[in-house]
This record gives C-alpha cells, structure tokens and sequence, in this order.
C-alpha cells in the first residue's frame, strides 16, 4: 500500500489560518492591524484562506466603529475600515485563532492571564513581525495627533508584511 507522502502539507494547505489583533478598546490600533492585513492578504488571492479579527481586552467600545481619526488616517492608504464594528476579547478567542497577537505588553499580559491552559495558542506582540521597526509595541495614538495615526499605520504596514510572509512559508501557501 503507497504511503501518501504529501498528507501532512495536504492538511496543511487545506486549513483556513485564523489570525486575530488585539489592543485596548478595539478602536484604533487592532482594527487598523485587521484592515491592513485583510488588504495584503486579499492582494496574495488568500482570502478564502485566512480568517481575520480584531477585539479589545476592555469593553470601552463594543459595537462601536473604529475612531474616526483611525479610518482617515487608513482611508489615506486605501485601507477600508468602515465595516468593523469594537469586541471584546474572549476566552473561547484561544481555541478559534491560531494567532493571537496583541499591540503592546500591557495588553499581551491581559491575554496571556486570560489564555486557557489546554490552549495550543499562545499571544504575542504583533510587531515581533516587524522588519524595519525595532519597537516591539504598537503606540496607542488615542490621546496624540494625526502624526500618531500615521505612525501607527507604517509600524502596522511593516508588521503585516511579516506576519503574512511567515504564514505563507509556514502554511505552504504560494
């Protein structure tokens, strides 16, 4: 009997990646992270194959629309936030995503106190897939400037660029 030698990369390819971003109140920096990656990821043609989100560690803005601020500044860059809508974070996020990947350390700590031990996931900084930023948190721009947002933004840019190139490899998606 012939042994399928490919079966493992079969699974593999066969499997939506699910990748969820997380800060504060889901407002600014995570749904800009979603919005940025739901861009490159359409642009690679794998829609169909990764599964984006964003939510908040604090109920502050559920239901509500990302900062008005935080959809010019995308809008800008051909972004399209318009759509997401603030959630909170929930422990059940640990079994769905496989990626968890937070904005800052104050926000990683809150994941990683709230992950379950039998989770395979574990939360991360999103900017450890940054390639040209050596900052490894996202900076809240609520309470700064327009400049904020554009920071932001680039450090967001860089990030996703990463994370997607890691995905591809990992995944075996062309």
């Amino acid at each position: 009997m012939a042994v399928n030698t490919n079966f493992e990369n079969w699974v593999t390819v066969n499997t939506k990646i699910k990748v969820l971003f997380v800060c504060m109140g889901n407002i600014c920096r995570s749904p800009t992270a979603e919005a940025v990656f739901r861009h490159y990821v359409e642009n690679a043609g794998l829609t169909g194959r990764i599964l984006i989100d964003s939510a908040g560690t604090h109920d502050y803005h559920i239901g509500e629309a990302p900062d008005a601020r935080t959809q010019r500044a995308a809008q800008q860059r051909g972004y399209d936030m318009s759509a997401l809508r603030g959630r909170q974070v929930e422990e059940g996020d640990f079994q769905h995503f496989d990626y968890v990947l937070a904005m800052d350390r104050a926000n990683l700590a809150i994941l990683q106190s709230m992950t379950p031990a039998d989770s395979d996931t574990r939360a991360r900084l999103f900017l450890e897939y940054a390639c040209r930023h050596a900052e490894r948190e996202v900076p809240d721009p609520y309470y700064g400037n327009a400049d904020g947002f554009e920071r932001v933004l680039d450090m967001v840019e860089d990030a996703a660029q990463g994370l997607l190139q890691e995905i591809r490899q990992q995944y075996f998606l062309a």
